[in-house]
């Protein structure tokens, strides 16, 4: 079983060795937080590329305010990738418990349903932090260094699939969860607003992009 605490500290070949694996963790959760961090990292490093030249002088405020957040969501994400790994490796441990007995019946049940009301929350956890990073990513596309644009463009691309990846193991694990959990029906309306919010806000990245490109062509 792979060791979900280290996940963040393996190489890129190392980690797509791991997901290739026929181990159940990782898995598309903690490939969605990857992704949303390799988005935040893109919109840091068009952020640092734009502060210095005085032809973007004018957003510099912004430039930093987006680049300190970035990191911020970065790290968060990564955080995120292991915790989505922790969560989904409790829930197969759980499913292997004994249920023999009334009393192991008892015990496996109340460790599965917290080992799956985990694996619905932290990947809403990841849909939400890579929006966030969305939001970067749209902010940054008009008004960053042109020379980097591109980046910003892929940037949006990652975080939007790193959303729309994340609402996707959020949707597949609540249907596990009792019907009296609150998260069932929380999550489930705001799930259906990140989708529909991250292909919106996509959208105007690319256009921004787009513009940019076609401006300096």
């Amino acid at each position: 079983m792979t060791d979900t605490a280290k996940l963040g500290s393996l190489d890129l070949r190392e980690l797509t060795s791991q997901l290739a694996s026929r181990e159940p963790v990782p898995g598309g959760g903690s490939a969605a937080a990857f992704s949303g961090a390799l988005a935040a990292a893109l919109v840091g490093m068009v952020a640092e590329l734009t502060l210095g030249p005085p032809a973007y002088a004018e957003h510099g405020d912004a430039m930093v305010a987006v680049r300190d957040r970035a990191a911020e969501l970065r790290v968060e994400l990564l955080d995120l990738a292991e915790a989505d790994a922790a969560a989904y490796d409790a829930v197969v441990r759980a499913r292997r418990l004994p249920k023999e007995s009334d009393a192991e019946r008892t015990d496996r049940a109340t460790r599965l349903r917290a080992a799956m009301l985990e694996a619905a929350r932290i990947p809403l956890s990841t849909a939400r932090a890579a929006r966030e990073v969305l939001d970067l990513a749209v902010r940054i596309a008009p008004i960053g260094n042109h020379n980097a644009v591109s980046d910003a463009g892929v940037a949006g691309l990652l975080a939007a699939a790193a959303v729309r990846g994340a609402v996707l193991n959020v949707r597949i694990n609540l249907p596990y969860l009792p019907a009296d959990e609150p998260l069932r029906r929380e999550a489930a309306a705001e799930i259906a607003q990140l989708d529909g919010a991250a292909q919106q806000v996509l959208d105007e990245v690319l256009t921004a992009v787009d513009l940019q490109i076609e401006r300096e062509a």
